[in-house]
């Protein structure tokens, strides 16, 4: 089974996140539909785990062995459709079909569709619960995959997510691994105070994260989540775990909403929005890229 890409230089890595984040923008925009803020925020860390980090075959999607990925925060859809369509699960040029009808790429992802999504999300805060169940499985079959799960600083305020945060330690979920992409911004919230990042208050700015992971029992490590060197750190100490902590582990990526972008980064309208021509442009240009948009 492939289990990562051929070892791949920081400035290869960048240079992929970088025509991943013009994709998800330039995208967005071609569909007239979809979001910005969280797959920008997001992409160092899905690019670290798809090309360097995860057991996976894109030749064969559905290996019983393979890693699992749960996106929790499933309307960022199109960050994750753009790292699979670049690691080779399906045509690159698929992308121009998002969020179409009879489309494979819908605006949330969906397990029975796309290839290389492992479980279909969009209800916030379900991910964590479903990612347990699959670790838990792993455990009982004798499995030695490993889970991941990314979950959005914004749908930490539902009550699901805290249940498994109790229970998977319970479990000896040492083969999972929560990754909370604190981006400092949900859609909407407070207006920001003298302590928040942004323009609005961070949903859980004021929380010291890792103290509260590490009171419920998991491994727990803060990260800036977009140096590739920490990122890399990161998960690397998880998969140090599986099978000898008993113990599942909680990476907290310290993130900044629409990263890459000067007109998306740190703003909450971002959260979504369709870029104009001449934002694209500037996309463009700030990303390093010379393809033309999707029309």
């Amino acid at each position: 089974m492939n289990t990562k890409t051929e070892v791949l230089t920081d400035l290869e890595m960048s240079s992929i996140i970088q025509e991943a984040r013009w994709r998800v923008i330039d995208t967005v925009a071609a569909s007239k539909a979809g979001h910005i803020g969280g797959p920008m925020s997001a992409m160092d860390v899905l690019v670290s785990l798809y090309f360097k980090h995860m057991r996976i075959d894109p030749n064969n999607p559905r290996n019983p062995e393979r890693d699992r990925f749960i996106l929790s925060k499933g309307h960022c859809a199109i960050g994750l459709y753009t790292v699979l369509a670049l690691r080779g699960y399906f045509p690159v040029e698929e992308l121009a079909t998002f969020d179409h009808g009879n489309s494979r790429l819908q605006g949330h992802p969906d397990m029975l569709l796309t290839p290389g999504v492992d479980a279909s999300t969009g209800s916030l805060g379900q991910g964590l619960s479903s990612g347990a169940g699959m670790a838990l499985g792993a455990k009982k079959l004798g499995k030695d995959f490993h889970t991941w799960v990314m979950l959005g600083d914004g749908e930490l305020g539902e009550g699901m997510v805290w249940e498994t945060v109790l229970s998977a330690p319970r479990f000896g979920l040492d083969n999972l691994t929560a990754i909370v992409d604190v981006n400092g911004l949900q859609q909407y919230g407070w207006p920001a105070g003298p302590r928040d990042r942004f323009d609005r208050s961070e949903p859980v700015g004021h929380v010291d994260l890792e103290a509260v992971f590490t009171g419920f029992g998991w491994n727990t490590i803060s990260i800036n989540g977009h140096d590739l060197k920490e990122i890399s750190d990161a998960l690397t100490f998880a998969q140090s775990f599986r099978g000898v902590s008993g113990k599942p582990t909680a990476i907290i990526s310290n993130t900044t909403k629409g990263f890459g972008v000067s007109f998306t980064s740190g703003t909450y309208k971002w959260h979504n929005g369709i870029a104009t021509e001449e934002q694209l442009r500037t996309a463009r240009e700030e990303l390093g890229q010379k393809m033309e948009s999707v029309k």
